[in-house]
């Protein structure tokens, strides 16, 4: 700052300078003293800003060093500070002129020892227990013989070669492979995408879905495994619906993701033999399974058939058990023929017995009593239509004279109103209970003509009388002097003795009574 600093000569004025000039030549000043540094510390109030960026302290006992990374440099940060935790940023010094302040804009930063990943790595693990991610209960079990295996994992180290080797050995499947980087700033993002990027397969699409996943690394030291001890790789194994088997390092190595995942393997080789079983031991199993089965039919059958033969000697033979039900049977349909020409007479005699009432005659009077009632009743309906209605009319009209007003007007009109509609129904129910003993009128009507001598002649029967009358016999017919027989259409004379007899005139046949009813037993 010696280009700045005018000592001036004894009165005379110092040099003004602006606000941003100071601020800027402090900037230049800083900036070329310091130039990149690292500094160790701990982290101090930590604060993500809406735009991305990253601002947090790093402190000593004594001061504080503000600190800031921009977005880019956030998203590339292998580690995250956390309030605590002990850390050496390295970046540049330089100055924040608006609040007159300098800062370290931070380029990488990394735990502090070992002491400093352990207990960050203590800290996280206590959330995520707090949020029941390591709880027994949400833990999967694994399918017993999985069709397709997806693994995560570098496609150029050993520990794919280990695995798929493993597994021809013991049980060949399809294998699934997710290329991932397993250390460094893209481990975690890598293997958190692989995760959900196997359980967004759809199952039985043109690219399967596994049926379970193995996440692998083989050893290292914490840093190097410390990608499968990040919050987002714990969050996608806790997250993935497809059973997870974790295989990070040796047997001693344990990262957060060995928690969450539904199953630990000691080594990437241990998850290939906890995948599938071992197909000759399968196979040999079958083997016994098989010959225990058929020991235990052949020994079931062989109880059977003996117990079969032991209860066979106790049974009757067939014939014996057979022998009166067939004979009951012969009996039965030695009866039958008789049992039907029985039944047809019993039932012919009760078709006899109600035909004898079904008479013309009798008809005639039923149906004429009942026309006779049907109009009696219809002349005294209308009468007694009127008669009520007088009667209620003036009774209506007795009523109006001793009420007055229009609240009673209107209520007149009302029940006026009322008593014409029930004038209707009753004279709607009156012609329907008239119509209805009209047609039922008609129907005995046709039933009479139904049953009437007639009707016979037109289905091709006739009427043949003689010199007493009707003739039902054939001695009466040869002893008439003359016959006359009926047809639906007219009469036919003839001679007696079933000769043909002289034909009538046209007028003397049209002259016989067509309507004369013949008597019972006339037809043929």
């Amino acid at each position: 700052m010696s280009d700045l600093i005018d000592d001036p000569a004894p009165g005379e004025n110092a040099h003004e300078y602006t606000v941003s000039e100071i601020s800027g030549a402090v900037k230049r000043v800083l900036e070329g003293e310091f130039g990149r540094v690292r500094v160790k510390g701990e982290v101090g109030r930590v604060f993500v800003a809406r735009s991305g960026h990253l601002y947090f302290d790093i402190k000593d006992d004594r001061n504080v060093l503000a600190s800031v990374a921009w977005k880019g440099q956030a998203a590339r940060l292998a580690v995250k500070p956390e309030e605590g935790m002990e850390v050496v940023a390295t970046g540049r010094l330089t100055t924040f002129g608006s609040q007159s302040k300098y800062q370290l804009t931070v380029e990488d930063i990394r735990p502090a020892g070992v002491g400093a990943l352990m207990a960050m790595l203590e800290k996280r693990k206590k959330a995520l227990a707090a949020e029941g991610l390591f709880d027994d209960a949400r833990k999967r079990p694994l399918p017993y013989l999985p069709e397709v295996i997806g693994v995560v994992t570098s496609p150029s180290g050993a520990v794919i070669r280990d695995i798929l080797h493993r597994l021809r050995e013991r049980f060949p499947r399809k294998v699934l492979i997710w290329p991932v980087a397993v250390q460094g700033d893209r481990c975690a993002p890598d293997v958190a995408r692989a995760i959900e990027g196997f359980n967004r397969l759809t199952p039985g699409g043109a690219l399967p879905r596994p049926d379970l996943l193995i996440v692998a690394r083989g050893g290292g030291s914490i840093e190097d495994l410390w990608g499968f001890n990040e919050e987002i790789v714990a969050r996608a194994a806790a997250a993935s619906e497809i059973p997870l088997i974790s295989a990070v390092g040796h047997e001693t190595d344990t990262t957060l993701i060995d928690y969450v995942s539904d199953r630990r393997a000691p080594t990437p080789t241990a998850a290939a033999e906890i995948a599938v079983p071992v197909r000759m031991e399968l196979q040999a199993w079958l083997s016994q399974q098989e010959a225990r089965l058929d020991r235990a039919m052949a020994e079931a059958v062989a109880r059977r058939r003996q117990r079969l033969a032991d209860v066979s000697r106790a049974l009757p033979r067939p014939e014996a058990l057979v022998g009166q039900a067939r004979q009951r049977l012969d009996y039965a349909s030695a009866g039958l023929p008789r049992a039907l020409t029985a039944l047809v007479e019993r039932r012919r005699g009760r078709l006899n017995e109600a035909a004898v009432h079904l008479r013309p005659a009798v008809l005639r009077r039923s149906l004429a009593q009942r026309k006779a009632d049907t109009d009696r009743l219809a002349a005294r309906l209308g009468p007694a239509l009127d008669r009520l209605r007088r009667d209620k009319d003036r009774g209506y009209r007795t009523v109006a004279a001793r009420l007055r007003g229009s609240v009673l007007e209107r209520d007149l009109a009302r029940q006026r109103d009322l008593f014409a509609r029930t004038v209707r129904r009753l004279s709607a129910a009156g012609g329907a209970q008239v119509s209805g003993w009209t047609a039922r009128l008609e129907a005995l009507e046709r039933l009479r003509q139904s049953l009437g001598y007639r009707e016979t002649l037109k289905r091709g029967y006739a009427v043949v009388r003689g010199d007493a009358g009707v003739v039902t016999r054939k001695a009466e017919a040869e002893a008439a002097s003359g016959l006359e027989i009926e047809f639906m259409d007219g009469r036919l004379a003839i001679g007696g003795g079933g000769k043909p007899a002289k034909r009538k005139p046209q007028g003397e046949a049209s002259s016989s009574a067509p309507d004369k009813k013949p008597e019972q037993g006339s037809l043929f």
